[in-house]
């Protein structure tokens, strides 16, 4: 997906957070803010967000030297996911169609994410998918919620790469991944971590916390970008994805970044911006699950 106007702004936002996680003074936010500023006309608005992003916390780390000022946000929403997940389990279990239900729990953990709110509960976020799913959860529109596609491809597909997003939301992925081997226990599931920290995204560590190491196999795709830009990958990654029999793209990073996968694949996230739901024709706070070929 190309860069529009309106993400610029945001941006800045994210630069001027991430220093304040990482505990700068004003005068080093400024600075951070300045370079941001001083980049930006060398930005290509055919660029994917990301590709922009990957270069701003680059700047927040240079200024600040905090490599990663979101591991105690990671940590907290591990534990806080992790305090949930019987009751998403629960839920998934009490669905009519258990797949359908995993896959809106799922999605519905993708709100989980620092890079798009200004501030985040995360406590408060997990208890309102849980007690107030009708609007936590927005109905699915056929055009931008292709269930029968997932399961006919999920049904033949016996190598899966399931492309992670953020920290916390790592639990309601597990969720996913164990109903897809309940299901079928011969299948083979990879979950594609960062390889360096960006935002809040999930490393291996926040994966293993998870719990993911017991549905899947916990891989790096050599990417320190808040989403999946295959030039910046690792061979391996690379070679895996080509040859897996289904891609499934968890997150908003991953389907700004894989607009153009070279490959089918299934994304699962919640529009959670005016321009992501302008891109796919739905509303804010929308359920998505969108076949590529």
């Amino acid at each position: 997906m190309k860069t529009y106007l309106e993400c610029i702004p945001c941006f800045f936002r994210q630069a001027l957070e991430a220093g304040i996680m990482a505990g700068a003074d004003e005068i080093v936010r400024k600075k951070i803010l300045d370079d941001v500023a001083f980049a930006l006309p060398g930005f290509s608005l055919e660029a994917s967000p990301p590709e922009m992003a990957r270069i701003i916390h680059g700047i927040v780390k240079k200024h600040t030297g905090i490599e990663d000022p979101y591991k105690e946000i990671k940590r907290k929403s591990n534990i806080t996911a992790l305090g949930v997940y019987k009751r998403l389990k629960e839920k998934v279990k009490n669905s009519p169609d258990s797949l359908l239900g995993a896959i809106e729990v799922a999605i519905a953990g993708n709100i989980i994410d620092y890079g798009v709110k200004n501030t985040l509960n995360v406590d408060e976020e997990i208890d309102k998918i849980l007690k107030d799913e009708d609007k936590a959860i927005k109905k699915e529109k056929d055009s931008c919620f292709e269930y029968k596609k997932f399961k006919d491809e999920l049904e033949q597909a016996s190598t899966i790469v399931y492309l992670g997003d953020n920290a916390g939301e790592t639990v309601f992925d597990r969720v996913l991944m164990e109903e897809i081997k309940r299901i079928d226990e011969n299948k083979n599931i990879y979950y594609v971590v960062k390889a360096k920290p960006i935002i809040n995204d999930a490393l291996a560590e926040d994966a293993k916390e998870s719990g993911i190491d017991s549905c899947a196999e916990i891989i790096s795709s050599g990417s320190d970008a808040p989403g999946t830009i295959l030039s910046i990958c690792d061979k391996g990654f690379i070679e895996l994805y080509k040859q897996a029999d289904m891609i499934i793209s968890k997150g908003q990073g991953n389907f700004e970044a894989l607009s153009e996968p070279g490959r089918s694949v299934f994304y699962l996230f919640m529009a959670k911006c005016s321009v992501i739901a302008k891109d796919v024709g739905c509303e804010i706070g929308d359920i998505i699950l969108r076949y590529n070929t």
